[in-house]
């Protein structure tokens, strides 16, 4: 069976920064779609911390809000990381839009609060994981120009229906600019997953050596696809 005939679940998260390692989730999004059959899960989580200023302005959620209408972060992340590991553990893939940021940070918060971690889930890898960001990367390396979500969705047509950061939007959004991919690129879906997989671990390590050359003072980050590890 073609891996497009598959089910596949998105995956996003609005977090309180940038950083995979002491950020925190605030919201998150799945939906999987199944044939005609689409489930939709969605979690506003209260993180234990004040939600900086610059974070609001870019989710628009606030502290007072999650500390009223969030759940606790260990209730949330047991319930995304049980869902996650049932659909991949059959094969499924997950559809996250630079994924590696998503699957850190969600690693990293399930470890923070003492829960088993997806590989761990999995027993040994997170995968498979089908990242658009870096899948257009590898079938488009030299294109200029920004690679955001909002950009790419612009790049191959997809209406901006749907609100960008925002965890249900962004997955709806990154769902429809994969099936654009899979359209204007045929011979991906002919491609085994885990060959699609180690072309967009190749395109993410071209891209990260590239930023390392660039700007030197990041090379201490966690590095690594679906999931960064520190070196």
């Amino acid at each position: 069976m073609m891996w497009t005939n598959l089910p596949r679940a998105g995956f996003d998260t609005e977090t309180t920064g940038v950083s995979v390692t002491n950020d925190r989730i605030v919201t998150a999004a799945i939906i999987i779609h199944d044939g005609e059959h689409e489930e939709r899960y969605t979690w506003l989580a209260d993180p234990g911390i004040e939600i900086p200023a610059a974070a609001t302005a870019i989710h628009g959620i606030t502290t007072e809000r999650v500390r009223k209408e969030g759940r606790p972060s260990t209730d949330v992340l047991a319930e995304v990381a049980e869902i996650l590991e049932r659909h991949m553990a059959n094969g499924n893939p997950v559809v996250a839009y630079n994924a590696s940021y998503d699957f850190t940070l969600l690693e990293n918060e399930l470890a923070r609060h003492g829960l088993p971690t997806l590989a761990q889930r999995l027993g040994g890898r997170v995968h498979p994981v089908v990242d658009p960001y870096y899948l257009d990367r590898h079938v488009d390396r030299y294109r200029k120009g920004k690679r955001t979500l909002e950009y790419l969705a612009a790049h191959y047509g997809v209406p901006a229906d749907e609100n960008f950061h925002d965890a249900e939007g962004d997955v709806l959004m990154t769902l429809r600019v994969l099936d654009t991919i899979l359209a204007k690129y045929p011979e991906l879906g002919q491609t085994p997953l885990d060959v699609i997989e180690n072309d967009q671990r190749a395109a993410y390590e071209e891209f990260t050596d590239f930023i390392s050359r660039r700007y030197p003072r990041r090379t201490g980050e966690p590095r690594g696809w679906p999931v960064s590890l520190m070196s």
